[in-house]
């Protein structure tokens, strides 16, 4: 298929819902002018219709290989990779003095996205070596900076995060990975991790592992983790690859989908490496890296769903089947209804991503701790609902193909299958939910009002213009407020949890619509209030299902017990 970047759609995002000349204003961003937005959106884009997504296909029909202990990537990936890395996407928003652009992270989440709906497989590569520079930026030493900053950033080198272990997934405080003092300032890392993204390939000079592992004085759980940077080639003063580290790819993961992206079990054996942060602090400063892969992982599940979308709009109109104004399939009523759902919401999942890429960079430019408390508490409502979003848009788009979505050689399964994970890694969705609604609350709910507050107000305006529409998500917006007085009165966590996915959906599809009646505002008579309206009077409405979901508490959803549950 013929992949095309949603270049217009983000112009139309930064400049009139997102509000990115808030960003441009401050001292930070003051360059960031809507002319190189522009720019830089329009590069991205023809680096992904014309270098990426030609890869697509040929990562799914020929995976990443591991022969004889050497991953051997998918045709074209080293290439596609090298393409990626000079037109220096990798560090768009990494700092100027080790060579990144400084560029807000609204736009490296605007191009990621792009990438992510071009090749999603590749994608992967480059977002784990930025969350590996954001992390050595705020936690490494100088030498450490010094030395692996501008390489990875340039692409020289690539980075991965190995956090899981056979027995420790989302428990991470149970690794079992040790580090020994070296008595020279470096340690011996030993241990092993499974799902390690690109945890090896043939193009990059060296790949460089954060590895999470436990100091002989650490204590049980996550308060005694360290972090430590573990490179395959252990570099010279001069930064040239010396020897090989003591470390190496056991077996590659077979998976579902993401076949062109290796999955690696990594094997370290008293490998060297050196700390960043604190003796102890691991769990801190990998928290920086995954809380940027969160943000990164949900626009991904958009991507996904863009090219998803892409795809099943091009077969529709194809398909000639039936009685039509149009002759294909794209005017029949319900592959219609397929169709919007999908388009609706694909933008309002965009559009909530972007909107905590926004908080991200308010907070850094400003350091105020309400945008900083904004962008947490829509961090995990982005991962999930734009991953969910992904996942059901590509599941919508085999069904618009009809028995020949189910046929491999079409593409359309590649999507969900590639997608799939995304609402796993990363934190599982429902761990993002139970974060919602338990630390995210540790406020008394101010930010959630806060922010039900702002999209009350703008419905309110909004009753002028568009009357229906404004008073749909008013209503939404009551809701939803008192759904959130309930929860936040609730001291058993339990009680929370059992209604934390559904909270965290209801929220989302709220947000979706204070972003669609913005769209209608601001198109007034035009094809995005038209989508507008179709999402807030068909979409919308699920958050008084959800709703009630939650506030039924953890008592029925407890009521049966194992031996019950399982006979």
């Amino acid at each position: 298929m013929t992949f095309r970047a949603p270049v217009s759609e983000y112009e139309f995002l930064l400049s009139t819902v997102i509000g990115f000349d808030q960003i441009a204003q401050t001292d930070r961003f003051s360059e960031a002018s809507s002319d190189l937005v522009t720019a830089i959106l329009t590069e991205a884009g023809k680096l992904c219709d014309e270098v990426m997504a030609p890869l697509q296909r040929g990562g799914d029909l020929q995976p990443a290989k591991l022969e004889n202990g050497v991953v051997r990537t998918s045709p074209g990936f080293g290439e596609g990779f090298k393409a990626i890395a000079e037109g220096g996407w990798i560090g768009m928003s990494a700092a100027p003095e080790h060579g990144g652009m400084g560029l807000p992270m609204t736009l490296t989440a605007a191009v990621n996205e792009m990438m992510s709906g071009a090749c999603l497989s590749l994608q992967l590569a480059p977002l784990m070596s930025q969350g590996q520079i954001e992390a050595l930026e705020h936690h490494a030493s100088d030498a450490l900076k010094e030395m692996y900053l501008p390489k990875l950033i340039s692409g020289e080198w690539t980075g991965t995060m190995n956090l899981t272990e056979p027995q420790a997934g989302s428990d991470v405080g149970a690794l079992s990975s040790k580090a020994e003092p070296n008595g020279d300032g470096s340690f011996a890392v030993t241990g092993q991790k499974i799902f390690i993204s690109w945890g090896d390939n043939d193009f990059g000079g060296n790949i460089c592992h954060l590895v999470l592992a436990r100091l002989p004085d650490g204590v049980p759980g996550t308060k005694g983790i360290s972090l430590f940077l573990v490179p395959k080639y252990l570099p010279n003063a001069d930064g040239s690859l010396g020897a090989a580290n003591t470390l190496g790819v056991v077996s590659l993961e077979h998976k579902m989908g993401l076949h062109g992206s290796p999955t690696c079990v990594m094997q370290f054996d008293g490998a060297t490496g050196w700390l960043v942060g604190p003796e102890h602090g691991g769990m801190a400063a990998m928290f920086t890296m995954m809380n940027n892969a969160r943000l990164g992982v949900g626009g991904q599940g958009v991507g996904a769903g863009e090219g998803a979308y892409q795809q099943a709009m091009a077969y529709a109109l194809e398909r000639k089947q039936g009685k039509t104004p149009s002759g294909s399939i794209a005017d029949h009523a319900d592959v219609r209804r397929m169709l919007m759902e999908m388009k609706a919401d694909t933008y309002a999942s965009r559009a909530i991503m972007l909107a905590c890429a926004h908080a991200i960079d308010m907070g850094n430019a400003t350091d105020e701790a309400d945008w900083k408390a904004r962008a947490a508490f829509l961090t995990p409502i982005s991962k999930a609902f734009g991953t969910d979003t992904g996942i059901r848009v590509a599941d919508l788009g085999i069904q618009v193909h009809g028995g020949m979505g189910f046929i491999e050689e079409s593409g359309a399964a590649q999507f969900l299958r590639d997608v799939r994970v995304t609402s796993i890694y990363e934190g599982t969705n429902g761990i993002q939910a139970m974060d919602l609604v338990a630390r995210k609350m540790m406020d008394g709910g101010d930010m959630a009002h806060r922010i039900i507050d702002e999209i009350e107000a703008q419905a309110e305006g909004a009753r002028a213009t568009h009357p229906n529409m404004g008073e749909a998500v008013w209503q939404a917006c009551e809701s939803l407020r008192e759904t959130t007085e309930w929860l936040v009165e609730q001291e058993d966590l339990q009680d929370r949890f059992a209604g934390a996915v559904p909270y965290l959906r209801a929220f989302a599809r709220v947000l979706g619509g204070h972003y669609h009646l913005s769209a209608a505002i601001a198109d007034k008579g035009g094809p995005r209030e038209k989508l507008a309206r179709f999402y807030i009077k068909r979409l919308l409405p699920e958050h008084a299902g959800l709703l009630t979901h939650v506030q039924e508490g953890a008592a029925s959803t407890m009521a049966l017990t194992l031996e019950e549950l399982a006979g």
